[in-house]
């Protein structure tokens, strides 16, 4: 038997296959989509780099120290130990737990990037992480685990509309990531307690054109809305990524992002905030 093939091989493997076939990776469409591929395996690349020198913990920003576990159960690894990941929210989420929270209900989880931080970074608050990838929720009680806030931190499968009644209310933030399906589930027809509720939530244009716009209008009576969209990268890279190339460093910051995904940072009138 030969040796296990690496992630690489399997890179090399795929761009030949694209070459044997049509469309020929000539095509605008398929070079672009190599191109991803190809930029996807660099970057895990960085990742391994990375974990060489600094282990598995963040480097900085709100959750530095954070322990991690091994990968990412949904998107870009290396800039959230780099701690530049979604840089544009870190003012608030630091805000927030400064002001004080009770509850964090963080809605479509992963591995736990914003529920173990939040548990971290509000120390009184309650967590409740929500996905419905097995895989996932396991891998958020391991974080949840591997820093110590597993007391304060539980993880459950869907969430409905209806459920936020329950969960929401003053003093009590709601993250959400949920791939364009948060237009189902913040309602505040079907949950009147979001009207008291801070709501942080990413608006998947590249799925629901229009969904940000649709949100602001919904929230709009009893939230104040700030949009943020996506800017440069000013925190600052370590040592040895900053002697890399100019490439490697965009890399190591890179998201992911298929098309534009602002968030929506809404903050309750009814609480002066």
């Amino acid at each position: 038997m030969g040796r296990p093939l690496s992630y690489a091989d399997n890179v090399v493997r795929w761009l030949r296959e694209r070459l044997d076939r049509e469309p020929s990776l000539a095509e605008p469409r398929e070079l672009a989509l190599a191109l991803r591929v190809l930029a996807l395996w660099r970057a895990s690349v960085i990742v391994d780099a990375f974990v060489t020198r600094h282990g598995r913990k963040v480097l900085q920003g709100p959750f530095a120290g954070m322990a991690y576990v091994e990968g990412a159960t949904e998107g870009a690894l290396a800039p959230r130990l780099l701690g530049t990941y979604e840089a544009e929210l870190h003012p608030y989420l630091t805000a927030l737990a400064a002001e004080g929270l009770d509850h964090v209900i963080d809605v479509g989880a992963a591995e736990g990037y914003y529920a173990v931080g939040m548990a971290l970074l509000a120390p009184g608050a309650q967590v409740h992480a929500f996905d419905i990838s097995p895989k996932a929720r396991a891998a958020c009680a391991e974080m949840a685990a591997l820093n110590g806030v597993g007391d304060r931190v539980t993880i459950g499968e869907a969430v409905k509309p209806e459920d936020f009644e329950v969960l929401a209310g003053p003093r009590r933030l709601v993250l959400m990531d949920v791939e364009g399906a948060e237009e189902e589930l913040l309602r505040p027809d079907l949950s009147p307690a979001l009207a008291h509720t801070h709501i942080i939530v990413e608006a998947h244009e590249v799925y629901r054109p229009g969904v940000a716009a649709r949100l602001t209008e919904r929230f709009a009576p009893t939230h104040r809305v700030i949009q943020l969209a996506m800017g440069g990268r000013s925190l600052p890279l370590p040592d040895w990524l900053m002697a890399s190339n100019h490439l490697d460093q965009l890399l190591a910051v890179w998201e992911w992002r298929l098309g534009p995904t602002p968030w929506l940072v809404m903050r309750p009138k009814s609480l002066n905030a």
